[in-house]
Order: C-alpha cells, then structure tokens, then sequence
C-alpha cells in the first residue's frame, strides 16, 4: 500500500493493478480497457515494458 505522506515520483516500470489512480495513469497512457490492461498483467507480470511489449506498444 503507498505511504499517502510520501511525496516520491511513482514507479513507472511496474503496473500496480490494486491502485485505481494508477490503473486508471496506465489505462490512459496506453489508450486501452482496465480489462485490456488485467489481461496483459495476468499474462506477463506486472512490468510496464513487458506489458507494453504484449500489446506491441
């Protein structure tokens, strides 16, 4: 669970699929469905370049 206080930059090279701000930053930058974005996590992991790759983004 993210530290609400913590003022970090968000990592980028992973898909947090229990993070609705951070599903709804990945639905909208690579233009697809939650269910789109669940289906390319549930088959290559959590990583954003692996999840990009599948989709031939």
């Amino acid at each position: 669970m993210d530290h609400l206080t913590k003022r970090e930059q968000p990592d980028r090279s992973k898909i947090n699929m229990h993070e609705a701000w951070e599903v709804k930053y990945w639905t909208h930058a690579l233009g697809i469905s939650r269910e789109e974005l669940q289906q390319a996590v549930d088959k290559v992991g959590n990583s954003a370049a692996a999840v990009r790759k599948e989709l031939a983004l």
